[in-house]
């Protein structure tokens, strides 16, 4: 690898990591749903930057570009499904704290 490649992939994996940091800690200390689908959102996000800078330093874009499609059709599915248990929890309960969550039984 060429120095101009080194230097490129500790650039944007420093960018990569500070993201996926972000969604996961976005995912883990909030009490929000929607806060917690939008940490979710950051992290794939983070992924799918991830796949594609591997892509280019290894010259294999094609796979890269491959795999992000299936990411991207993946995590909109996800999305969907999650989205609608928000909105069935929030007509059931109004709220959509997961701490009010917890305390459900039955």
């Amino acid at each position: 690898m060429s120095p101009d490649m080194i230097a490129l992939f500790t650039m944007f994996g420093i960018g990569v990591i500070l993201t996926l940091v972000i969604g996961l800690f976005c995912v883990l200390t909030t009490n929000s749903l929607i806060r917690s689908l939008i940490g979710l959102e950051i992290l794939t996000k983070g992924v799918t930057l991830l796949l594609v800078l591997t892509g280019y330093v290894t010259g294999r874009t094609g796979l890269a570009q491959t795999l992000v499609i299936t990411l991207i059709v993946i995590e909109v599915a996800v999305i969907v499904v999650a989205v609608s248990i928000v909105l069935a929890l929030y007509r059931h309960n109004s709220e959509i704290d997961t701490t009010m969550l917890r305390n459900l039984r039955g």
